[in-house]
């Protein structure tokens, strides 16, 4: 029977413009005090969100932290905030818990004291169930040994007041009376039978209707190819969002300088890369016109940040004919590599240009690990090996990354200051009356070396894209690694 033991585990198949890679990291200055903010949100709502701080630079001495839901239950109104507590193996960390109560778009609060004085900041986190805890086994097999103890003891008490009932005390029952006894007892077992098995019906409705409300599922993503190269996205909204709309804003607000940020990937090769932005008109839905692409089964992560501040990102699985399309234009990038399955090595650290040049991945021998946050350093050379002087801004930032393992199971765009979208960032910081951090970069110079902080939550084997932009151009570098436990 299921209905003693809740112990369905349900994934929800996206998270906050990740697929599979739920953690918020994040690197700022925070005044005179350089930050590296590590958030991990429940995988239940209600639930505990462990929130880490390293202190790069400053000598800071005490951290507060305090959640305040950005979309109108307690913003406002914060609670008491939380002292973090410095880690006795790393003094320059700090750790800490903070509840988050509902579904939605949630900033941590932090306020920060130290010798070189007081600063503050605000960190958006978007927080929604992933998953149902199951029940502990100890406590399921006590629960099904009182079921059969009661199931039994019912069939039995049904048997004995059918056979011995209406006796005097010392009577024995006679073949007629044993002969109600049996039969009480089978219409005892065939009503146990059936009350369990209806008992089981409801619970597993009840379950999935739980799972309906309020695990998170991403909007489904229609796709279609129009006019022979033109795309044509349409967000369906489902059941999970229809009963937030009342609390949530779902108007979507550009990031970075575009209402969708999609992504394309052929696969299972991951031999070809597109990062397009589609207009949306007003009907609602989103349209882009394609360059060239070569034709095959791909995948479409498509990224999108609500006026809430939550973020989501919507799959979708599409077949391509060869398309002969447009010149790309803009932010609009393509890039092309060799199949992941035949890729040399999944330690490589060079990889070459569209403009001639290369970019270098900075990293050392050691195989990365599971939610181990690390940063992620690369650096752009030309074609002569000389570290270049052109890099420009691109859509604001140094530059973009894509992390994803082979499988697609995680997929996450991160920028050099995190994973956080700058959407969401702007409304966390005017919420909460702070000054706009370091994500943004509004000109050149720069630097010929770029990072991204981030942690990989599975092991797998991955493979990242580093876009850069030089001389008008989105340059994208290739690279392949393995993650293990």
């Amino acid at each position: 029977m299921k209905f003693w033991s809740f112990a369905l585990l349900f994934l929800a198949a996206s998270a906050f413009a990740h697929v599979g890679s739920p953690d918020v990291y994040y690197e700022t200055e925070a005044g005179p005090y350089h930050l590296l903010v590590s958030i991990r949100p429940p995988a239940m709502v209600p639930g505990i969100a462990q929130v880490e701080i390293r202190t790069i630079s400053g000598s800071v001495t005490d951290i507060k932290i305090t959640p305040v839901y950005l979309t109108g239950l307690e913003s406002g109104s914060p609670p008491s905030p939380d002292r973090m507590e410095r880690m006795p193996q790393d003094p320059q960390s700090f750790t800490g818990k903070v509840w988050l109560m509902a579904s939605g778009s949630w900033e941590i609060r932090i306020q920060v004291e130290g010798a070189q004085g007081q600063a503050k900041l605000a960190v958006p986190v978007p927080a929604f169930a992933r998953r149902t805890l199951p029940m502990q086994k100890a406590l399921g097999a006590l629960l099904f040994g009182l079921m059969l103890f009661l199931s039994v003891g019912v069939v039995s008490i049904a048997g004995a007041a059918a056979r011995e009932g209406v006796l005097e005390p010392g009577i024995p029952a006679s073949a007629r009376h044993i002969q109600y006894g049996r039969i009480a007892m089978v219409v005892a077992t065939a009503v146990v039978v059936g009350s369990l098995s209806l008992g089981n019906w409801w619970w597993n409705a009840e379950a999935a209707d739980l799972v309906h409300r309020m695990l998170y599922q991403p909007p489904a993503l229609d796709a279609s190819l129009e006019a022979g190269d033109r795309l044509v996205l349409r967000i369906d909204e489902n059941f999970w969002h229809q009963l937030r709309k009342k609390s949530w804003s779902m108007r979507l607000i550009p990031d970075h300088g575009h209402i969708m940020h999609l992504f394309v990937l052929r696969i299972p090769a991951l031999d070809r890369f597109y990062h397009l932005h589609p207009a949306q008109s007003q009907d609602g839905t989103f349209a882009v016109d394609l360059p060239n692409i070569a034709a095959g089964h791909y995948e479409i992560f498509a990224d999108i940040v609500r006026e809430s501040g939550f973020p989501e990102t919507m799959v979708r699985e599409i077949d391509f004919p060869d398309i002969a399309g447009e010149p790309l234009t803009g932010d609009d990038s393509v890039a092309v590599a060799a199949p992941f399955a035949n890729s040399t090595s999944l330690s490589d650290t060079v990889a070459a240009l569209s403009d001639g040049g290369r970019m270098v991945w900075e990293r050392d021998r050691s195989v990365p690990t599971v939610a181990k946050l690390g940063f992620f350093r690369f650096r752009v050379e030309d074609d002569h090996g000389n570290v270049v002087t052109d890099l420009e801004p691109y859509m604001g930032m140094a530059g973009h990354a894509v992390f994803v393992r082979s499988d697609r199971a995680v997929f996450a765009h991160v920028h050099p200051a995190g994973s956080i979208p700058m959407a969401a960032l702007d409304i966390a910081q005017k919420d909460a009356g702070v000054q706009p951090g370091s994500m943004h970069q509004h000109g050149p110079p720069v630097p010929a070396e770029v990072s991204f902080p981030y942690g990989f939550p599975q092991p797998g084997d991955y493979r990242i894209f580093v876009q850069v932009k030089r001389a008008g151009r989105v340059q994208t570098g290739v690279f392949d690694t393995q993650v293990s436990n």
